[in-house]
């Protein structure tokens, strides 16, 4: 992937982040019943991509993450 399709991707994934965050930290609502989304599950999952996503912008930009 090169520059643009890997910051679109991590700016994506960085607002779903944020999005799930904010739906995980409202209070329940007895009278509709449980969550059915995991929130906080998707939230850290989106933020592993963001973190991955970092990476490969640091590989892009000549910095060496590997061995």
């Amino acid at each position: 992937m090169d520059w643009t399709v890997t910051l679109i991707a991590a700016a994506a994934a960085a607002g779903f982040c944020a999005l799930c965050g904010w739906r995980g930290a409202r209070p329940p609502d007895v009278h509709r019943g449980p969550r059915m989304v995991p929130w906080r599950l998707l939230m850290v999952s989106s933020a592993v991509v963001v973190l991955v996503m970092l990476v490969h912008l640091a590989n892009l930009a000549g910095v060496n993450t590997g061995r």
